[in-house]
C-alpha cells in the first residue's frame, strides 16, 4: 500500500526543472480587458451617442416647433425657458415642461424628425 502511495505522490509532483509559469495572471487579465472593451462597445458607446444627439435636438428647438414629452403628449412649442420650455397642447391650454422630458420633435406632416 505504501508503495502505490509514493508512486501516487511522485507522480502528482512537478519534475525540479521544470518553471512555473507566471504568465496566467496576465493571460487572464488581457482577457479581461478586451470583455471590458467589447461591453463598451455594444452598450456604452451607442447609448452615449443617443444621448448626445437628443441633447443636440433639444437644444436646437425654438418657438412653433412640434414636440413629443416622455409622457406622450404633442404640443406646439409657445415659449423657450432656460431650463423648460411652454408647451401648447390645446387651444387656451399651456404647460410648461422640463428639457430633460422632451422625447422627439415633430414635423408638420406628422412624421417624426428625431427620435
Amino acid at each position: 500500500m505504501t508503495k502505490i502511495l509514493t508512486l501516487f505522490l511522485a507522480q502528482q509532483t512537478a519534475p525540479s526543472g521544470a518553471q512555473p509559469t507566471a504568465s496566467f495572471p496576465w493571460q487572464m487579465l488581457v482577457v479581461y480587458g478586451l470583455f471590458a472593451v467589447g461591453i463598451y462597445f455594444i452598450f456604452i458607446a451607442p447609448q452615449r451617442k443617443k444621448q448626445k444627439e437628443l441633447e443636440k435636438m433639444i437644444g436646437s428647438l425654438d418657438v412653433g416647433e412640434e414636440v413629443i414629452t416622455s409622457g406622450g403628449i404633442f404640443g406646439v412649442i409657445t415659449s423657450v425657458k432656460s431650463d423648460r420650455f411652454v408647451i401648447r397642447v390645446a387651444d387656451n391650454t399651456k404647460i410648461e415642461v422640463g428639457k430633460a422630458f422632451i422625447q422627439a420633435a415633430v414635423k408638420k406632416d406628422g412624421d417624426e424628425k428625431s427620435k
